[in-house]
């Protein structure tokens, strides 16, 4: 059986990944330790190497409510602890009676130390308190090098994962008809904006599904992606429910509020 029939050809170089992944923990008799994975990621990984083999997964993030988790592969003699996982909670300790400081901020001035997103988990925020969860492995490098956020100086401080803070997503779910599911007329459907509007969204990047950009509009989409738009927030596919007699796709999404 092709196991790359059952995913998209730009994911294929992953899913190699998973599988070079796998036959170490087979061959190796050692457990393997991701970085942090999105939730594609994940879903790529679990199918993969499922749930009742002579390997198993276990995915952790800091937090059990968050997007972006490492991933332990390991011989089904062992277990794995949350120690495991080597993660990191830093709080971002900066004025903030003064100046305010955004997830987009956090997240360039994170990149900007030449460190690969997967090094990073979620960056939670609420009533102006902001931590980020990161690799065990990297937190004294990140430590002696941000000293400032957007134009806030800032210091790192490094708490426990138990006090991580928890902002639940509010979510609404609603039934769509698109004339088609490629990626500018999903946009259109679900955002309530013009084809137009929605191609001009895709051509200035503004645009990824499953946390990939996106410049493609006749891309299609399929139930279980992740959409974002710049400036209009996330929305999932949840399920493409089939045609309807005008030969309209009925699909199935929820949008965050």
């Amino acid at each position: 059986m092709n196991i790359y029939q059952h995913f998209r050809p730009e994911e294929r170089e992953y899913i190699d990944q998973v599988l070079h992944w796998k036959t170490y923990v087979e061959t190796q008799y050692n457990p393997k330790l991701t970085d942090f994975l999105d939730p594609r990621e994940q879903h790529i990984l679990k199918m993969l190497i499922g749930e009742n083999g002579e390997v198993r997964y276990k995915l952790f993030g800091g937090s059990h409510d968050v997007e972006r988790k490492r991933a332990y592969i390991f011989p089904e003699y062992l277990t794995a602890s949350e120690n495991d996982f080597q993660i990191c909670l830093f709080e971002i300790d900066y004025p903030a009676k003064f100046v305010t400081i955004e997830h987009r901020q956090v997240l360039g001035t994170l990149m900007s130390l030449g460190l690969k997103r997967g090094k990073f988990g979620d960056i939670l925020m609420k009533d102006g308190k902001i931590q980020f969860f990161s690799a065990k492995e990297i937190s004294d490098y990140i430590k002696s090098n941000v000293e400032s956020i957007g134009r806030a100086g800032v210091k790192l401080v490094e708490t426990n994962i138990a006090n991580a803070i928890v902002a639940k997503e509010l979510w609404e779910e609603r039934d769509l008809t698109v004339s088609s599911l490629r990626l500018d007329t999903v946009i259109s459907g679900i955002y309530q904006v013009s084809r137009q509007k929605s191609l001009v969204f895709i051509q200035q990047g503004l645009v990824r599904v499953n946390w990939t950009l996106i410049e493609n509009p006749s891309f299609i989409c399929e139930a279980g992606d992740m959409i974002s738009v710049r400036g209009f927030g996330r929305a999932k596919l949840i399920d493409v429910e089939g045609k309807t007699k005008k030969e309209k796709w009925r699909i199935s999404v929820k949008k965050q509020k």
